[in-house]
């Protein structure tokens, strides 16, 4: 997989990377000039990751997910949830942010170079579909939505 940088200070405060042997996702930094206030319950920024991705082949993309102490002990996840990089996707990646404490409570301040965010990559499977009228096959659930196994 090829990285551009396209913001040169991450020369300094470091590429992505996986922090330990057992780490699944690589951090994203804040690519930000000044320090941003996140206002509760506003609408989501997006944040420059600083960083471009040329996958190199389609069978995997990227998720973009919150750090998981951001996350809990402050409230700074995601603004769509996660952020899917499709592997045909060249340009920054950005990151969608959102303050989720509560109105009233202290905007929370993202500085320059702060570690924001999570990128794991996955496979990606893309079955063709068959039209068809019934199933060919059965299943014990069937059509059971929200609750049918009792929970």
């Amino acid at each position: 997989m090829q990285i551009k940088v396209i913001d040169p200070r991450l020369n300094d405060w470091g590429l992505p990377a996986y922090q330990t042997a057992g780490a699944a996702a690589v951090d994203l930094f804040a690519c930000i000039d000044a320090p941003l206030a996140i206002v509760p319950q506003s609408p989501a920024v997006l944040v420059p990751s600083g960083i471009a991705l040329s996958f190199g082949d389609f069978s995997f993309a990227a998720l973009v997910l919150p750090r998981s102490g951001a996350g809990h002990k402050r409230g700074l996840v995601m603004g769509n949830s996660v952020g899917l990089i499709d592997p045909d996707y060249t340009g920054q990646i950005m990151i969608s942010v959102w303050n989720r404490n509560g109105p009233g409570t202290d905007p929370l301040l993202i500085e320059p170079g702060e570690r924001i965010a999570q990128m794991i990559f996955v496979p990606v499977v893309r079955p063709e579909f068959q039209v068809v009228a019934e199933f060919s096959e059965q299943t014990a659930r069937g059509a059971g939505g929200f609750g049918s196994t009792g929970a």
